[in-house]
């Protein structure tokens, strides 16, 4: 695949996001009667960190705590993901343990994580502990789901054809169940960065008052309308960013295997 195609890939899911969210924005601001002081329009939020006075000063309010928001949720993000993928693993191999186990995932599922952070907390503490286990919770769910499918998912045929090679489990994971399930492994992850960016987000606003969420905590509590609408809007790009990139290496490391789609 060509870089004009794979560069084409990654700009018109962004331009798209991009010129949606702006019309958006702009309807919900002028249909509803919201004070301006409480909700800021995007012309708002462009002079805040742009053209305004002050411009430098709050952008470097935005990316310092995005920075730490990145980072936890980086934590949750590599925590759930490959706590998914070992358990879709050991669910395909054993299906015993896949009945066993998987109503306690659905049941932590349905819990709401507000509810279980003040326990987390109390047990893995407000490091990285606590971060990557609460990231890890919002992110494990839909990719072990996802991963699951995706491992079972491989044709009868290719799996047959191990078996009259005398191949295991182990030779059908390897040659079969994984590589065909690389387009539900990127779709997981596709998936899990806007998800471990959230887990981060509640982290922060619970439990260790940094980053994002607890600057969000502190622009309400102060009346900091601009900073928070200029935090979330970055952040919100940045996650778009990260989805569409997942998506041109998904299209690359596909098209290599010639297992990519056309268009």
């Amino acid at each position: 695949m060509n870089a004009v195609r794979v560069l084409w890939r990654v700009l018109n899911p962004l331009l798209v996001s991009a010129v949606v969210g702006l019309c958006l924005w702009y309807a919900v601001a002028d249909l509803f009667s919201f004070s301006p002081y409480v909700v800021k329009s995007p012309s708002d939020v462009w002079t805040y960190l742009f053209s305004g006075p002050d411009a430098a000063s709050n952008r470097s309010s935005v990316l310092q705590p995005l920075g730490t928001t990145l980072i936890d949720g980086a934590y949750g993000f590599g925590f759930g993901m490959a706590a998914a993928v070992a358990a879709a693993l050991v669910f395909v191999i054993a299906p015993m343990v896949e009945r066993t186990f998987m109503p306690l995932a659905t049941l932590l599922r349905s819990v709401p994580l507000v509810t279980m952070t003040p326990l987390i907390v109390l047990v893995f503490g407000r490091g990285i502990g606590g971060v990557a286990v609460i990231g890890g919770i919002v992110v494990f769910f839909p990719a072990l789901v996802t991963l699951t499918h995706g491992l079972r998912s491989a044709s009868p045929q290719a799996t047959d054809v191990v078996a009259v090679y005398g191949g295991g489990a182990r030779a059908f994971l390897t040659k079969v169940a994984l590589p065909g399930a690389l387009p539900y492994l990127f779709a997981a992850a596709r998936l899990s960065v806007p998800a471990a960016l959230v887990g981060a987000l509640v982290t922060e606003w619970l439990a260790t008052g940094k980053g994002v969420g607890g600057a969000i905590v502190n622009d309400i509590g102060s009346f900091g309308y601009s900073h928070l609408w200029a935090s979330i809007i970055v952040l919100t790009s940045v996650s778009i960013v990260l989805y569409t990139l997942l998506g041109a290496a998904e299209t690359v490391v596909l098209s290599q295997m010639g297992m990519a789609e056309d268009g």
